[in-house]
């Protein structure tokens, strides 16, 4: 951007030191990289929505796509879908019922949040069903999952009908939830838990419950982050990126709560696999440097760092924005395939190592020796 080119595209291998994951090859990757002046976080949307739709399309066999892509507020994606990263092909959503709870004497719930899951058409399934569902939480880590059935005339029934009476019609029309419906509940005093969780659980439901959307991809954008957040030792820090422009630029760094500024930062999701973080760059050199001073760096400090960076904004870079999808993760997706390996010629394993070519191999002294690089290896054993 500095050096004049408005826009640029590109398949660029990339090499990050990560583990392995099901939906990512530790250490290499391709993405198709997507940077353009001039614009704001609507067009860097525009042009990726009709690339993302226009393959999808082309290359998945006659599945339906969603178009335009919803637009989905971070912490929203938290509290409906327990994840950044939700699968839409589960239409339901989950919500807080913390204060609710708060007005009956159920112990178990007392002091904790409260996250509900209304399943419709549910209602006739045996209680094997509910248990069923349960056992799945308790394999993510609950110590259980409460549930309810909302019979014909929408009386309650189940294992906590009892606690719930003075509640039942506010907490029907809270989670918008009639006759047949089943109702879970998840308490913790941590959210992150509940969210490890009911996200998995929710998708389970859904399955179990007939209702997940097959032969489709639903996309969505993943908005709104917030710019900081409070790290394990109490201090203020940068939640995601911190190149991307905050919302409100400088006056929302020198006015507004840390915790309160948003950063034009995306994600782009389908089918519950992220395909891509991205953002409006943030090209001015005095908003680094006060954004950096908000996560603890000097002038000086950022300078060492990024020192490169910051004389080439200074010449004068035109706002930008842009991002890169996951090309790997694209064809895991257009294959239908649950694990990235099996898209991948020569896949790593969760060591690194290409087997097949028996990469890495031993260097030795010698060329070690070529390029100034000497070995401390743990002793033998440890």
């Amino acid at each position: 951007m500095v050096s004049g080119f408005d826009r640029y595209f590109q398949i660029a291998p990339c090499f990050r030191d990560e583990d392995s994951r099901a939906d990512r090859s530790p250490g290499e990757f391709y993405q198709l990289d997507v940077e353009m002046s001039f614009v704001e976080q609507e067009d860097v949307f525009e042009v990726i929505e009709k690339v993302m739709t226009d393959v999808f399309r082309e290359f998945s066999d006659g599945w339906e796509i969603t178009s335009p892509y919803p637009r989905i507020a971070f912490r929203d994606a938290l509290e409906w879908y327990g994840t950044d990263k939700p699968d839409l092909r589960v239409p339901m959503r989950m919500l807080d019922v913390t204060a609710l709870f708060g007005k009956t004497d159920f112990r178990a719930f007392e002091g904790k949040r409260v996250r509900a899951l209304a399943v419709p058409g549910v209602g006739d399934r045996p209680r094997k069903f509910f248990d069923g569902i349960g056992d799945f939480a308790v394999e993510q880590g609950a110590k259980g999952l409460a549930w309810l059935k909302v019979g014909e005339n929408g009386e309650l029934t189940g294992p906590i009908a009892k606690f719930v009476t003075g509640i039942s019609d506010e907490l029907l029309s809270t989670l918008g939830a009639g006759p047949g419906h089943g109702l879970f509940f998840c308490a913790s005093e941590d959210e992150a838990e509940i969210n490890r969780i009911m996200a998995p659980v929710r998708v389970e439901a859904g399955r179990r419950a007939d209702l997940f959307e097959e032969k489709v991809y639903r996309f969505c954008w993943i908005v709104d982050f917030p710019m900081f957040e409070i790290n394990e030792q109490g201090d203020v820090a940068f939640s995601h990126n911190p190149f991307s422009m905050p919302q409100g630029g400088m006056k929302a760094l020198e006015t507004q709560d840390p915790l309160d500024i948003l950063a034009w930062q995306y994600d782009i999701v389908c089918n519950g696999v992220e395909l891509s973080s991205g953002a409006i760059r943030n090209h001015s050199p005095e908003i680094m440097y006060r954004a950096f001073d908000i996560a603890g760096y000097d002038k000086e400090a950022v300078e060492a760092e990024f020192g490169g960076m910051l004389r080439a904004l200074k010449f004068g870079a035109p706002p930008h924005g842009g991002i890169a999808p996951g090309v790997d993760r694209i064809v895991m997706l257009l294959a239908d395939e649950p694990n990235i390996r099996e898209t991948i010629a020569f896949p790593l394993n969760q060591n690194a190592q290409d087997l097949m070519m028996g990469a890495p191999s031993t260097v030795s002294e010698q060329q070690l020796h070529d390029v100034h690089i000497r070995t401390a290896l743990p002793p033998a054993g440890k």
